[in-house]
């Protein structure tokens, strides 16, 4: 097969196919056929829904994950594209992420990887995790993936990953998805096997060993009409005998018909550039990496009017948490190295919006006498810490704001006062019809609440934000248990109420919000938390180890996905989360959080008005769901809180004039 990277394509949209499957993703497990006369009628339509796997990195190990090959390609890829660090590039159909990852390490910091395998693009997210590498992996369907219109300067599809569908206008609409993605005169870069030269050179069988265990052997064929190269691999395991019987094709491009088909989508000047090497660690069959194209093309020259600048106020003011003063919320009580390489990312991202100029307010000793002085045009309130970094003061940075007429971001001071108790949220949330938790509410110095009647219960304080009191001993089993835990809480934040609530041990989801009521909302792609690699002796929750504690598993083996769910479910977590965002009087932006119960009933965690903003927080990652950058969720919310100001001061103007019109007549 060699290198044949997943479409990133949905298998559910095809259902004509007929044939007789037998590989080991998709049909008859460990069965042979036996001979075949004819490959391509056992060849299924959506061969690619379960080819890509961990099997497929062992059959294709010699090329796929062979650090040569990538450094090669790499390198003819920066030299052909002129690629440059700050470009934003795609890796359309990223595989286990090879190309995405050595980008990164060579200091390329806006690239994003989408591919259709759950499989391949997990592994790809760990491997920039262990790396520590800025790259944003995505599940996606290469003919219809979600991206801003000119969200990148180029667009990569490496490794062979073109040309898979049965029919080519599916090709074409590969390409005019990249069209759509790429900016005016941006870059396509392809890397597919030499089509003319494999017609005529492909090796009709082969096999070799891949381990000392197991070996794959492999038959080819053209297909009726020759525009196709048909495969099959039947892999063997000493001890257990056949262990896949697997077909797959690829459609055979030479330089003049993928010249034709770019040429019919509006891509001009195609240029191939030099011949790609292939390294093979068993040196055997090179299949479809034995002879390559490797080409670039420009997009068509978009010629739409300029974008509209919606910067109400270009001066802004930025207030952020002041790491002069401890803070008990992070690890140790103070700010550490993770918070101040957070905050150079914020200002990096800032720095891209040139519609507006940023100061930077960070210094509570003398924030209050900075704003009377030199009262800012606007402010961009990030201080979720609290003024003077105390969590009970995070209201109070807005009312400052108020009190001085100073136009800001973010919720008000009684939103963020009522959403921070989470037994006023719930109660709030039931009498609007939004589902939640069943719960026992405990005071301060409440010895005799009555304990639930169903446990598993998790307990957490009635006040509180960024899971503090939330650890893994939060969920209990009995009521010694819960007994013990309530104990355990009032030590650590006495005079705090806590919460005893029914343990939702189904997915859980985070719901995106930016815009206003009477303006406009954008729902972003909707988040799952992923516990599947969560040691089994934890209870999956969002702990505070998860936030706070890098050495926790907590916070090395949670990740984050975007949710697979229907289109039912996911209006009815939009419509909860609107809802609520109009009766909490939410402002500019927010995050709902949800979990399921066995039943798969979603019910509320919590409301989180102005919600992380951090570059590695749900909310960014819903927007790189999107397709967007941290620059581009920054501006949203920017605009998104201006454009509230300026219609509620509009609004305020006219009510002024029609005041002084009556007063006249």
């Amino acid at each position: 097969m060699k290198d044949l990277k997943s479409p990133a394509t949905d298998p559910a949209e095809n259902t004509k196919n007929n044939h007789k499957q037998a590989t080991s993703g998709n049909g008859n497990g460990g069965r042979s056929l036996g001979p075949v006369s004819d490959l391509e009628r056992h060849l299924p339509v959506d061969w690619w829904g379960d080819l890509f796997n961990a099997l497929y990195l062992k059959t294709d190990g010699d090329i796929v994950e062979n650090d040569i090959n990538t450094t090669h390609d790499i390198d003819l890829l920066i030299a052909a594209a002129g690629l440059i660090s700050d470009d934003r590039i795609l890796d359309l159909c990223c595989g286990q992420g090879r190309h995405s990852l050595e980008l990164a390490r060579r200091g390329f910091t806006h690239v994003t990887g989408i591919d259709r395998s759950r499989y391949l693009v997990r592994l790809a997210r760990r491997r920039a995790g262990t790396g520590g590498l800025p790259v944003t992996f995505r599940e996606g369907d290469a003919r219809k993936f979600r991206t801003g219109e000119s969200a990148f300067d180029c667009v990569i599809m490496m490794g062979n990953s073109f040309g898979y569908f049965d029919n080519i206008e599916d090709d074409m609409q590969v390409l005019e998805r990249v069209k759509y993605a790429l900016r005016s005169d941006g870059l396509l870069v392809m890397d597919l096997a030499d089509g003319a030269w494999l017609r005529d050179h492909y090796e009709r069988r082969s096999w070799e060993w891949l381990d000392q265990n197991q070996l794959v052997c492999r038959e080819r064929s053209l297909s009726s009409d020759r525009e196709r190269l048909i495969s099959r691999e039947v892999v063997v395991d000493a001890e257990k005998g056949v262990i896949a019987d697997q077909f797959y094709a690829e459609r055979l491009y030479t330089r003049d018909t993928i010249q034709n088909l770019l040429d019919r989508v509006g891509f001009t000047d195609m240029r191939v550039h030099g011949q790609p090497g292939t390294a093979s660690s068993r040196n055997q069959d090179l299949g479809m990496m034995a002879q390559r194209i490797f080409l670039t093309a420009r997009a068509p020259h978009k010629t739409a009017a300029p974008r509209k600048s919606r910067a109400f106020f270009p001066k802004v003011s930025v207030i952020l948490g002041d790491p002069r003063l401890p803070d008990d919320v992070k690890l140790n009580g103070q700010f550490n190295a993770e918070d101040f390489a957070t905050i150079d990312r914020l200002k990096t991202a800032l720095s891209e919006l040139k519609d507006f100029e940023f100061r930077y307010l960070d210094n509570h000793t003398a924030l209050l006498q900075d704003l009377r002085k030199d009262p800012p045009d606007f402010v961009l309130n990030l201080c979720d810490e609290g003024f003077d970094n105390d969590a009970f003061k995070e209201l109070h940075v807005p009312a400052y704001l108020e009190l001085l007429d100073i136009p800001y971001s973010g919720a008000a001071p009684a939103c963020l006062g009522l959403c921070y108790d989470k037994s006023l949220v719930r109660a709030i949330a039931r009498e609007v019809d939004v589902p939640v938790p069943l719960e026992t509410y405990v005071g301060t110095d409440d010895m005799t609440a009555t304990m639930p009647s169903i446990f598993p219960a998790l307990i957490k304080p009635a006040q509180g934000d960024s899971s503090i009191g939330i650890t893994q001993k939060a969920v209990v089993t009995t009521p010694t248990q819960a007994v013990a835990y309530l104990n355990e809480l009032r030590e650590l934040l006495p005079g705090r109420a806590a919460l005893v609530q029914e343990y939702l041990g189904g997915p859980e989801y985070s719901v995106g919000v930016i815009g206003n009521p009477g303006i406009g909302y954008q729902i972003l792609p909707i988040l799952e938390v992923d516990y599947s690699r969560l040691p089994e002796n934890l209870p999956p929750i969002l702990s505070y180890e998860s936030k706070w504690q890098p050495d926790s598993p907590y916070w090395s083996q949670i990740a984050y996905r975007e949710a697979e769910i229907d289109e039912a479910q996911q209006r009815a977590l939009a419509d909860y989360s609107t809802r609520l965002f109009e009766r909490l009087a939410c402002r500019d932006y927010a995050r709902f959080d949800f979990r399921c119960n066995a039943e798969g009933e979603a019910k509320l965690l919590e409301v989180n008005p102005n919600p992380g903003w951090c570059w590695d927080g749900k909310l960014n990652l819903m927007a790189g769901f999107a397709g967007q950058r941290y620059a581009d969720l920054l501006r949203q919310i920017l605009e998104a809180a201006q454009a509230r100001v300026a219609s509620t001061q509009q609004i305020s103007a006219s009510s002024r004039s029609q005041q002084q019109a009556a007063a006249g007549d």
